[in-house]
């Protein structure tokens, strides 16, 4: 029960997060008008943030886990190249 338990742990939460803001980020920008292209401005800087709290978060409670090692670089990345791409478009 433990096991999972760390699975919704907190760091897994807001790297859940950075994957679930990245649809979001994609259809504001596709929207060209200042209030879209600021709240996706917004929603990218908090998702970066995220990025730094959840390894904080996770070494200093001792919540590392083995889909946090997974997940944590693979919704970097998709954060990332889609606002490139949403930006190079």
């Amino acid at each position: 029960m433990q096991k999972f338990q760390n699975l919704f742990s907190g760091p897994n939460q807001l790297t859940l997060f950075r994957i679930a803001a990245v649809p979001i980020i994609i259809i504001l920008m596709l929207f060209p008008n200042r209030i879209c292209t600021f709240i996706a401005a917004l929603l990218f800087s908090a998702a970066a943030i995220t990025d730094y709290l959840d390894g904080f978060l996770a070494r200093k409670r001792g919540q590392v886990t083995t889909l946090g090692k997974v997940m944590d670089p693979v919704a970097d990345k998709l954060l990332v190249s889609s606002a490139f791409i949403m930006l190079a478009s």
